[in-house]
């Protein structure tokens, strides 16, 4: 067989739907299968899936174990050459997954592969990224990014590149990658530790750190909508991405960038309470800056919270 495609679903199933549709066609003329993890939805998704998509294989989890253990779960009963980890807000065009077997199987020490994402309107959304730096997760995503010298995030993401070129990268985000079945026996699955966010970044690490190279392919286009899941739960989301970000400086960068991310984020968090804080005390947009402040709080709570100190 020649590709497995995995998507991890949670409560998306009107996405979902499509996803499915669109990954069966772009898979041309290879031979496959598709495999869903679903994370204890609600919206009944399972049920749909095997209404709908009677050949998908469906795995069903009791609760929601996180985006890597899940992916990890469809990656042990996969039986294809390649694996193409895909996220269930995603449309796959034309042959997108035929294009990125047939560049793969040219170029054997590829490891990882990942298709030029686009946003919704068709412009390019930013999918290649290199390896960040302590400065980059100061900036990156949090309040201060407008504030971050041009440089720094001008390197990080790679925007001294042309999003039409096929290169090679330090990682490309999950949305959407195809991963060759031995980078996976030679490196090992993705690291569970992780609930969502940076783990493939730090598997890309992991990976060109054996070795393998990771590889941007824009001929191969997916439209990413992004979200979709993460947005149901942002106290989660904001956490998790948090976490995630302090969890890859510790394995990659030791315990005193990890600390100092962390004591940093904190700070964060507390300025953005009070200046939020301060607005509703003005009557600007009460009930929002309120739930903002609950949210920030939530967060807040689970960084200070952070017991686990191992990589």
């Amino acid at each position: 067989m020649d590709v497995s495609i995995i998507i991890v679903s949670w409560n998306v199933w009107a996405w979902l739907s499509r996803c499915l549709a669109s990954a069966r066609e772009a898979m041309g003329d290879l031979k496959g299968e598709i495999i869903v993890v679903d994370n204890a939805s609600t919206d009944g998704t399972p049920e749909r899936v095997r209404e709908a998509f009677p050949e998908v294989r469906l795995l069903r989890n009791p609760v929601n174990l996180g985006f890597p253990a899940a992916n990890n779960q469809g990656m042990a009963i996969a039986r294809g050459r390649y694996l193409f980890l895909l996220n269930p807000d995603t449309l796959v065009l034309d042959r997108a997954i035929e294009a990125l077997v047939a560049f793969a199987d040219a170029h054997p020490q590829v490891g990882v592969v990942g298709p030029q994402l686009l946003n919704p309107d068709g412009t390019v959304q930013s999918s290649r990224r290199r390896f960040p730096t302590f400065w980059t997760a100061l900036f990156e995503s949090t309040w201060w990014q407008p504030y971050a010298p041009r440089p720094i995030l001008r390197h990080y993401y790679a925007l001294d590149r042309s999003d039409e070129e096929i290169q090679e990268v330090d990682w490309v985000t999950g949305a959407a990658m195809l991963v060759r079945r031995e980078v996976v026996e030679h490196v090992g699955p993705m690291d569970e530790g992780f609930f969502m966010y940076a783990e493939e970044l730090d598997w890309c690490r992991r990976i060109r750190a054996a070795g393998w190279r990771v590889f941007y392919y824009p001929p191969a286009k997916v439209i990413h909508y992004g979200g979709r899941s993460s947005d149901q739960v942002p106290a989660v989301q904001h956490l998790a991405f948090q976490r995630s970000k302090i969890r890859y400086f510790r394995k990659h960068h030791g315990p005193i960038a990890a600390a100092a991310l962390r004591a940093f984020l904190i700070g964060q968090y507390l300025w953005q309470i009070g200046l939020e804080g301060g607005k509703a005390l003005l009557g600007h947009k009460r009930p929002m800056r309120l739930e903002r402040m609950r949210v920030y709080a939530q967060v807040l709570r689970g960084l200070l919270s952070m017991t686990d100190h191992k990589p």
